[in-house]
C-alpha cells in the first residue's frame, strides 16, 4: 500500500500555495493523502515565522507527535517553510525525532529528502540560500476546482524593520508574463473561473525586468482571457501603488472591486521607524482614488499595534486613518518581536498592558466600521460565487455561502425563487441574492435565490467530486485550484 501523508499549513497565502505544491510533489512520488481520522505515515509542517507564537506552535505540535511517532515504526516528520529557513538545524536539536528540515527555496526536494532520511536512518537538513526553480514548475494538488492561486513573484526587496520575510524568502524574483498567462489559460481550460495573483509585494511585479507598469499590463491581459470571470491579487504595497493599476482595475471587467492593502500604522513617525516608504496622506490618497474609480470597492488592510516606541498619540493617528479609510475588514496584530529584525533591538518596547488595551480599542473600531459598511449593502442584490470549505451548511438555517465580487462572505438560503428553474447549486456556480442582514464579518441573504448561473467551474467541481482521490495533481500548470478559507495571516506585507 502507498505510504500516506498529511500536510499541516500555518501562515499566509504564500504558504497555502506552497502546500499545494508539497501535496502535489508527494502524490507525484507515490504517496496518498491519509484518510480522515487515520495517522499519516508522513506529517509535513509548512511553517510561518512572522509572529513569535509561530515557534511555540511548531514545537508544541512536534512534542505532541513524538509519542505518536514512537508508536508507529517508519513514521516520518518533516518541517519546511519560513521557520525552517530561520531555525535550520536548531529544529533537529530541539526535536531530534524530526526526519527532514527543508527551506523556502527547495520545497521540490521533499520527496528525495524523505527517502534519504529513511535509507540512511538519520535526519536530513537542506536549506538553500536562493531560489533555483520557480515553484510553479512543480507538481501541484489544489484544493478547489473553481479558483486558484497563481504566483507571479516570490521574495521581497523591502526592508521593513518588523518583518523577517525578506531574509527567509529572498530578493524578489518575477515570472515572465507569458508564463503566468499560460498558467492562467491552462487553469481556465480545466474549469477554473477565479484566480488570485499572488506575490510578497505583488504590485512591484516587473522590477526584475525593468517594466514599472508590468502589473497593470498583467491585469489587463487577464481581462482578455475568455472564461476567466474573476481576478484578484494580494498583497500590494502602498509605496508602489500607482494610478495605472487603479485604471486597470476599474477598466478590466473581470478584475474584482476588492483591495487588500496593508496600512500597518497611521502614524507617520512610526511608518518612518518601520521603513514603510509612504505616509498616511499617501495611503488615504490611494483609497480616495480607488473609490473614485470603483465606488463599490471593498478595501481591507493589516494593522500592527504596539510597535516599539508607539505612543498614545501614534495610536490615535492609526484610529484616525482607520475612521477615514472605512475598511470592510482588517487583520489586526499585536507587535511580536522577531530576532534578526531591526525592530527587535529598538528601545521603548510597549508594555503588554498598553498593547492589550490599544488592540481591544482598535478591534472594536474596525468591527464597528465593518458592520456599518456591511449595513449599506442590506437590500442590494449581489452575485456570489458559491464556495466550498469556507461555506457552511447549517442544519438549522440550511445556509450555503459564497463570495461577492467585492470578496465579502455571504451566507445565503439555497431555496430558489418561484421564477428560477429547479437546479442543484454547486460550488463554483454563480447565484444572485438580496442581502437581508449584515454582521461585522459576513452578510446574510435569507430570501430565495433570485438567479442561478451554472458554470464550467461548477461542472469541474462535480467532475472533481466524482474523480479518484488523485485528481488535481499535475505538473507545471496544474488543473485545479484556489484560496483555502482564510489562512493564519494575509500575505506578509
Amino acid at each position: 500500500m502507498a505510504r500516506t501523508y498529511e500536510v499541516r499549513t500555518h501562515g499566509c497565502q504564500m504558504n497555502v500555495h506552497d502546500s499545494e505544491r508539497l501535496t502535489g510533489l508527494l502524490e507525484d512520488a507515490g504517496y496518498a493523502a491519509a484518510p480522515t481520522g487515520e495517522q499519516a505515515d508522513v506529517v509535513v509542517f509548512n511553517t510561518c515565522a512572522v509572529r513569535e507564537n509561530a515557534d511555540n506552535k511548531l514545537y508544541g505540535n512536534l512534542s505532541h507527535l513524538a509519542p505518536v511517532k514512537a508508536a508507529h515504526p517508519g513514521m516520518q516528520i518533516a518541517v519546511g517553510g519560513c521557520l525552517a529557513q530561520k531555525d535550520r538545524s536548531t529544529i533537529t536539536e530541539r526535536a531530534p525525532y524530526v526526519d527532514v528540515v527543508f527551506g523556502t527555496h527547495n520545497i521540490g526536494s521533499l520527496p528525495a529528502l524523505l527517502e534519504r532520511a529513511r535509507v540512511q536512518e538519520e535526519a536530513q537538513v537542506e536549506i538553500l540560500e536562493s531560489l533555483e526553480v520557480f515553484p510553479s514548475t512543480l507538481p501541484t494538488k489544489r484544493e478547489s476546482a473553481y479558483a486558484a492561486w497563481v504566483s507571479i513573484s516570490v521574495g521581497c526587496n523591502n526592508t521593513c524593520t518588523f518583518c523577517i520575510v525578506p531574509a527567509l524568502r529572498g530578493k524578489e524574483k518575477d515570472r515572465r508574463p507569458g508564463d503566468i498567462l499560460a498558467e492562467v489559460r491552462a487553469l481556465v481550460a480545466e474549469g477554473v473561473s477565479e484566480v488570485t495573483l499572488l506575490g510578497q509585494n505583488v504590485n512591484a511585479y516587473g522590477v526584475e525586468f525593468g517594466d514599472r507598469q508590468a502589473f497593470s499590463k498583467l491585469l489587463r491581459a487577464c481581462g482578455e482571457i475568455e472564461g476567466l470571470e474573476r481576478v484578484r491579487f494580494t498583497s500590494p504595497h502602498p509605496a508602489e501603488f500607482t494610478d495605472d493599476v487603479i485604471e486597470a482595475m476599474a477598466e478590466t471587467p473581470n478584475v474584482m472591486p476588492s483591495l487588500h492593502m496593508p496600512l500597518q500604522s497611521g502614524s507617520d513617525r512610526l511608518l518612518r521607524e518601520m521603513r514603510r516608504s509612504y505616509r498616511s496622506s499617501k495611503y488615504l490618497g490611494i483609497i480616495e482614488r480607488v473609490r473614485a474609480a470603483m465606488p463599490d470597492a471593498a478595501i481591507t488592510t493589516d494593522i500592527i499595534v504596539g510597535f516599539p516606541g508607539e505612543t498614545e498619540e501614534d495610536f490615535l493617528e492609526t484610529l484616525r486613518v482607520v475612521r477615514e479609510s472605512r475598511f470592510a475588514s482588517a487583520f489586526t496584530f499585536q507587535y511580536s518581536k522577531r530576532p534578526g529584525t531591526p525592530a527587535a533591538d529598538l528601545p521603548d518596547q510597549v508594555s503588554a498592558a498598553d498593547v492589550k488595551d490599544r488592540y481591544g480599542r482598535l478591534v472594536d473600531l474596525v468591527n464597528e466600521i465593518a458592520w456599518d459598511e456591511g449595513k449599506r449593502l442590506v437590500g442590494r442584490r449581489v452575485e456570489l460565487m458559491v464556495a466550498e470549505g469556507e461555506g457552511r451548511k447549517d442544519a438549522a438555517t440550511h445556509r450555503l455561502s459564497g463570495r461577492a465580487r467585492d470578496n465579502r462572505l455571504v451566507h445565503f438560503n439555497p431555496a430558489l425563487a418561484p421564477s428560477v428553474e429547479p437546479v442543484e447549486i454547486r460550488p463554483g456556480d454563480m447565484v444572485t441574492v438580496e442581502v437581508t442582514y449584515a454582521a461585522p464579518h459576513h452578510l446574510v441573504a435569507d430570501g430565495p435565490v433570485l438567479e442561478v448561473r451554472r458554470t464550467r467551474s461548477g461542472d469541474a467541481w462535480a467532475a472533481r467530486r466524482a474523480a479518484p482521490a488523485t485528481a488535481g495533481v499535475g505538473l507545471g500548470m496544474p488543473s485545479i485550484g484556489v484560496p483555502a478559507p482564510l489562512p493564519d495571516a494575509p500575505a506578509c506585507r
